[in-house]
Formats: C-alpha cells, sequence, structure tokens
C-alpha cells in the first residue's frame, strides 16, 4: 500500500497537480518616494517594474506599491553608531527618521538568480527609471524558502 501511495505522490508532481518542493527566494525593498516625482516618473516605474520579470532569467514575479502603513527607520549619526556594539545593543544620541512609502517584492527562482539580476542590464535600465522616483537608499531583506 506504500508504494502505491509514493507512487501515486511522484507521479502528481512530476503531472504538475502537487508542486514540488519549492526553493524559491522573495527579495524585497522599502523605499522614500522623491516629493518632487511627477505622474510621469511613475507610470514609467511602474511600466518599467512590470516588464522585469520577462527580461531576466529566474524572475518569476514582481509586485510593488504604496504600503499600508508606512515603514519607520531611524539612523543614528556617526558617533552615536560608534557607541552600539556586540556587547552594547543601546545607545542614547542623534537620530534620523525616514518614512517609506513603498515596497517591491520580487520572486526568485533561488539565490543564483538574485546574485545574477543585480549584474543584469535589465536590472541596470530599470535602476535608472526607479531612481526617479525614490531617494537613495532602501530597507532590503531576502526571504528564504522553508526548510
Amino acid at each position: 500500500m506504500r508504494r502505491i501511495v509514493v507512487s501515486l505522490l511522484c507521479f502528481l508532481v512530476l503531472a504538475g497537480v502537487v508542486p514540488a518542493a519549492e526553493n524559491k527566494l522573495m527579495h524585497c525593498f522599502a523605499f522614500t518616494q522623491i516629493d518632487s516625482a511627477g505622474d510621469a516618473d511613475w507610470q514609467a516605474f511602474f511600466k518599467a517594474t512590470d516588464a522585469l520579470a520577462g527580461k531576466i532569467p529566474g524572475l518569476s514575479r514582481v509586485w510593488y506599491g504604496k504600503l499600508r502603513m508606512p515603514l519607520n527607520v531611524f539612523n543614528p549619526d556617526a558617533e552615536t553608531r560608534k557607541k552600539f556594539t556586540k556587547e552594547n545593543p543601546k545607545a542614547s544620541g542623534e537620530f534620523t527618521r525616514l518614512q517609506r512609502q513603498f515596497g517591491v517584492c520580487m520572486e526568485f527562482a533561488d539565490e543564483a538568480a538574485l546574485k545574477a539580476y543585480a549584474g543584469h542590464p535589465a536590472h541596470q535600465e530599470w535602476v535608472t527609471v526607479y531612481s526617479k522616483v525614490r531617494q537613495p537608499g532602501t530597507t532590503t531583506f531576502d526571504i528564504l524558502p522553508a526548510r
């Protein structure tokens, strides 16, 4: 009986009815908009972002939009940053606050596809358009598959 169940499961995976374990990676980042970015800049960003998945191998999907709630990022000044160490996770001093209002998430086939994306010519073209709607700097993170 066990052999029949295993054989059936293998058949369903190969037939695409039951997905095999995925090794995908999500690359996400939040950014702060440039207040002077116009509608044409945003429309160019949306169009260029929509086109990325068809141009970069291993990039299967892209999501983007305004964050439901702004993400606050607190940056210490240079003197305050020096006070933070592994042994001292607390410090007082001067901080600036950035608000990230927009985000992008990209689904990659694996880590190798993410690495290849950074140097791909289509990514370089996209960065030119992206830079017209965002201030320099992002809050970036990658989500690996659960093992």
